[in-house]
């Protein structure tokens, strides 16, 4: 009896080419990163606030996204909630949109990021990010 074989490498099991693409956007992490980015552009719709900041050009990090929301949006339970539904907005949009060497931060409002349909959120942020894209440059 033989051990069944390994795929060949950059396929999965059934053969199918596996995708380059990264599933995870960078992360803004560190303070000084969201204050620099709220000193800067911005684009106000009704679930979000976005904000946009381009980096120097040698900076070599590509695109990277952080998310806020502040306790007026709710408790943490509803803050935690805004925040999901921004990130998984944020996936489906600056994937394919959002240009390298910018960061961007999108920060909940009250009561409207969490119960706002999440066609229109998405939506809304791609009407954002093409706004703020035409500003920069």
């Amino acid at each position: 009896m033989t051990p069944p074989q390994a795929p060949p490498s950059g396929t999965d099991a059934e053969g199918d080419m596996l995708s380059a693409v990264s599933l995870r956007l960078n992360t803004l992490k560190k303070r000084a990163d969201f204050q620099r980015a709220s000193r800067s552009l911005r684009a106000v719709t009704p679930g979000f606030v976005l904000q946009m900041r381009k980096r120097r050009a040698n900076d070599a990090l590509g695109l990277r996204v952080g998310y806020t929301c502040s306790k007026k949006v709710g408790n943490a339970v509803a803050r935690n909630r805004a925040k999901r539904r921004l990130r998984a907005a944020a996936q489906c949009i600056l994937s394919q949109q959002g240009q390298n060497g910018v960061d961007y931060v999108l920060v909940g409002r009250r009561d409207i990021t969490a119960t706002l349909p999440f066609d229109q959120l998405c939506t809304d942020l791609s009407a954002a990010v093409a706004k703020l894209n035409r500003k920069a440059t």
